[in-house]
């Protein structure tokens, strides 16, 4: 295997086109996404854009465990407590949050097929890098979430536009629960469009193979995928999110976070899915859900390239005022588990503390 964090090739097509395939190729960390792999993607992806003979582009992560467990938070705890040489210059945490934007906002954009192949963990900013793709594959292994409001973050990586396009309320409760969903959950929320069996995934590069990519280039595709997947609907898993949609609603109906949560809290059912949400809540950064709750409203009616504009400054307040830096050090640097929240209660959350976040510097 290369050694390289992402692999590119170009496998020949029908017609003389090519379809452009990167693999992100950190299987021991499940493929997290680093600021190294965010510049060779971008930079691959303009090149392939502009060229003619690219007729789509597939992404997918070595291994069989995840296309991408999130971003290398782990770097950007060390650029939030180490001291830099220069306090003037950009650190690689603020460098992180921009160019991940732009690579997500890319994908989102970009001009020809963009086929995300989603199996295994596609969490944080790897749900960033899915959820902008014009064709994307879930498979029987497929576990989507994200689960930033146990970190001391908020569901950033486009967010508040792919949350607030959820029926209902379901986004909503997914960003304050982080709630794990399967491929079918997936579908129904609107972040996938395909489930495919993962031990196909070759034979369906190599149908691509003999498609062709010219004026119809999205229908091409589909049309591959549309047979694949009307043989995979026997593994195809049951929608959790589907079956739990009235109690969601229920959930969820309240008119401040504080009532939401109380809601939560108060959930007296059996069910394991919704337990393990409620026990996530009460875990998480008060802070984070009091960003996620407000940033989720704020951006209802924005469009895409607006809601990055506001999650970059949401994500560079982040670096800067320590819950962010707090969640990671519990999770994964002491692995303790026991983050010291800045504000232990919902009720003790200062109003200007978070306005800070919304204030443009």
């Amino acid at each position: 295997m290369s050694n390289q964090a992402i692999v590119f090739e170009e496998l020949e097509a029908a017609g003389g086109s090519r379809i452009g395939v990167a693999r992100l190729n950190v299987p021991r960390a499940m493929n997290a996404l680093s600021l190294e792999m965010i510049h060779l993607l971008k930079a691959k992806l303009d090149q392939w854009a502009a060229d003619d003979t690219i007729g789509a582009v597939w992404l997918e992560g070595e291994g069989d465990k995840a296309l991408c467990a999130g971003g290398d938070i782990v770097a950007l705890y060390r650029d939030m407590t180490e001291p830099r040489s220069d306090s003037r210059a950009p650190g690689e945490g603020e460098t992180f949050f921009t160019d991940e934007y732009e690579l997500d906002y890319q994908i989102h954009t970009y001009p020809k097929p963009f086929i995300v192949w989603g199996n295994g963990i596609v969490m944080g900013g790897g749900l960033g890098l899915m959820a902008g793709g014009s064709h994307r594959v879930v498979t029987e292994h497929s576990r989507l979430a994200m689960p930033e409001v146990g970190i001391g973050l908020y569901p950033d990586v486009g967010a508040g536009w792919f949350l607030n396009r959820m029926p209902g309320r379901t986004g909503l409760f997914l960003g304050l629960t982080g709630a794990r969903m399967n491929g079918a959950d997936a579908m129904f929320v609107g972040l996938a469009d395909r489930f495919i069996r993962h031990e196909m995934r070759e034979e369906v590069k190599q149908a691509l193979q003999h498609s062709g990519f010219g004026a119809g280039a999205h229908a091409a595709v589909n049309k591959v995928l549309r047979r694949f997947e009307a043989g995979s609907r026997d593994a195809l898993p049951q929608a959790v999110v589907r079956e739990h949609f009235d109690v969601i609603q229920s959930l969820t109906d309240g008119d401040s976070l504080l009532d939401v949560v109380d809601n939560l809290g108060k959930y007296a059912g059996e069910d394991p899915w919704l337990i393990k949400a409620v026990k996530t809540v009460a875990a998480a950064s008060p802070a984070s859900l009091t960003l996620t709750w407000r940033h989720y409203h704020n951006t209802l009616h924005d469009s895409l390239s607006q809601v990055f504009d506001k999650e970059l400054q949401l994500s560079l307040r982040s670096l800067k005022m320590g819950e962010f830096a707090e969640g990671i050090r519990a999770l994964l640097i002491d692995k303790d588990l026991k983050p010291r929240w800045y504000f232990p209660t919902l009720e003790s959350v200062d109003p200007e503390w978070v306005e800070r976040f919304f204030i443009k510097p």
